[in-house]
């Protein structure tokens, strides 16, 4: 279980394991000493993706990253856990193979809800809960991410059309973060940040990597949104951070807004105008919340 560290122009990327846990197969990359934080991406994901958006969020040295790929992404089974409830239960086996008593998490986007269940359902091994434009219940697909899932399911059905939207992806990156940051000056100035641009870039080319890998947790994370499901967030007792921006066009700003409202105590951020992509976007800003929220809270 062991992990080897590849050095990238953007971030030091670490070559991930598979551990056999008693409610199946979890692929993880780990790094860093301290108190542990379970990454957790979104759709299109797997550990990589994990790995940026704990890159990006946290600053600090202090704390042990597990960076794991969910159910149906990458290396990690769809049947190890299709829904919310079993992706919690799965982080917890995961820590009980590694032998870890506790872990904080730290969720974006479609990683919301397992967040949220491991908080609900583990609250005495969760220390606390970080999430960043996550969604927390029943969502329509957004129009843009219906067409590009469209897309991309025909894509994995056409020889050699992943490597063509691979290397077009990683030839013209500006384009894909001017879909996704609509202010030409604030996507431009952020594309030339020496730490928010690389990521950024990283994050958008890397879904189109073993894109056939990506897909089965991609749908399946899109038919539990589909599902009405209601969490009793008044009973998360772990100190919770909740981000969200204000222009968020895949998952509304409501959500992050009626999260910080239902869970006891919880801090929020709301990011004026901010999109999706706010983490990248409001970089700096937003570690340096993130660094003094988790160092305020870990475990002694």
């Amino acid at each position: 279980m062991c992990s080897i560290q590849i050095e990238t122009a953007a971030a030091p990327v670490l070559a991930p394991s598979v551990v056999e846990t008693r409610l199946g197969p979890v692929e993880y990359a780990s790094y860093g000493e301290g108190p542990t934080v379970i990454a957790l991406h979104g759709g299109m994901g797997g550990f990589d993706q994990s790995l940026l958006l704990a890159q990006s969020a946290i600053a600090s040295k202090s704390f042990r990253i597990l960076a794991i790929s969910r159910p149906g992404y990458l290396g990690t089974p769809l049947r190890s856990g299709r829904s919310p409830e079993a992706q919690a239960d799965l982080c917890a086996a995961l820590l009980d193979a590694l032998g870890i008593a506790r872990a904080a998490v730290i969720a974006v986007s479609a990683g919301g809800p397992c967040a949220l269940q491991f908080a609900l359902r583990h609250a005495e091994r969760c220390w606390a809960v970080v999430t960043v434009s996550v969604c927390t219940g029943h969502l329509d697909t957004p129009r843009m991410v219906s067409r590009s899932l469209a897309m991309m399911r025909v894509a994995v059905c056409i020889p050699f059309m992943e490597r063509v939207m691979s290397r077009r992806m990683a030839g013209t990156p500006e384009q894909a973060a001017h879909r996704s940051i609509a202010d030409a000056e604030l996507c431009a100035r952020t594309l030339a940040h020496p730490d928010a641009g690389p990521l950024l870039v990283s994050l958008l080319t890397g879904t189109f990597g073993r894109l056939r890998q990506r897909l089965p947790g991609t749908v399946n994370d899109t038919a539990q949104f589909r599902q009405d499901n209601v969490y009793p967030l008044g009973r998360i007792t772990a100190p919770t951070f909740v981000i969200h921006g204000t222009g968020d066009r895949v998952v509304p700003f409501a959500y992050g807004k009626a999260l910080a409202e239902s869970v006891p105590g919880a801090e929020f951020m709301a990011i004026e105008d901010g999109e999706h992509v706010s983490l990248f976007t409001h970089l700096e800003e937003i570690r340096a919340r993130i660094g003094m929220f988790l160092l305020g809270h870990m475990p002694s």
